[in-house]
């Protein structure tokens, strides 16, 4: 049966979807369980990484930030591999997509920490404490993913991506940035809040999408192309709540 249903994580839409095939049908206890997985190999990766860094010694920033370049570039060859190839088994490639995200998710982490003590806590904390609330706001229709909902944030998480892809171009190959971006004052904090809610808000078009695909009995792969887009959600939010925890420590210690 298709899925006629729209999502603003461009992993789960309709397009993406199409390819796939499958006897078995997707359950959501099936997809929990690849999320869980997904998720586990980025945190035993993350605290690898965190690892190797402190045993680095004086090198342990240097290690760090190449960890976390690898993690994005890495991260972003193999996410635009899985987009274009659409494989019936993606769970190498999401696997190592994971693996790779720990090494961003814990260079980052480490090097936060380091100027920020207790900021990595804090974020994960609040990075269990906004995805609870987004399916508890699901659940109970406070906010539903229709067509427009899901168009909305699409459109904006695609516009995010471009800003952060422009800032990244701009700061390797000359000495600009994009304004407030990366900045502590009062107007770089509020983009930088705006862009975790927008995050945020992907979380109900994923359980929305992950729904939508168990009444239609969408092919039993798709478990795994769902908990993907979870997983870049989730690092997603995580890595914007450090930023945003990180600019206001900035902010009230200026």
């Amino acid at each position: 049966m298709a899925i006629t249903y729209r999502s603003s994580n461009p992993v789960l839409n309709n397009k993406f979807m199409a390819a796939l095939t499958g006897a078995e049908t997707m359950s959501l206890q099936g997809s929990l369980r690849k999320i869980g997985f997904l998720l586990t190999l980025t945190i035993i990766s993350a605290f690898a990484t965190a690892l190797v860094c402190l045993n680095a010694g004086e090198n342990m920033f240097l290690y760090a930030g190449l960890f976390s370049i690898a993690g994005v570039v890495f991260g972003f060859i193999l996410a635009m591999i899985t987009f274009m190839t659409r494989p019936q088994n993606p769970v190498a490639l999401m696997s190592l997509y994971a693996i790779f995200e720990g090494l961003l998710v814990g260079g980052m982490s480490l090097v936060m920490e380091a100027y920020y003590p207790g900021i990595v806590l804090q974020a994960a904390f609040g990075t269990v404490c906004i995805t609870g609330t987004m399916y508890a706001m699901y659940a109970s229709r406070i906010i539903r993913p229709t067509p427009m909902f899901n168009k909305v944030i699409g459109g904006l998480v695609i516009s995010i991506f471009f800003l952060y892809m422009t800032s990244f171009i701009l700061s390797m190959f000359s000495g600009y940035d994009v304004p407030f971006l990366h900045s502590s004052g009062p107007v770089g904090i509020g983009l930088t809040l705006f862009i975790l809610v927008v995050a945020s808000l992907t979380l109900i078009s994923d359980f929305g999408f992950i729904e939508a695909g168990v009444k239609s009995g969408a092919p039993k792969n798709m478990e795994w192309y769902a908990a993907f887009g979870i997983l870049i959600s989730l690092i997603w939010i995580y890595i914007e709540t450090l930023r945003l925890l990180s600019k206001l420590r900035t902010f009230m210690q200026d």
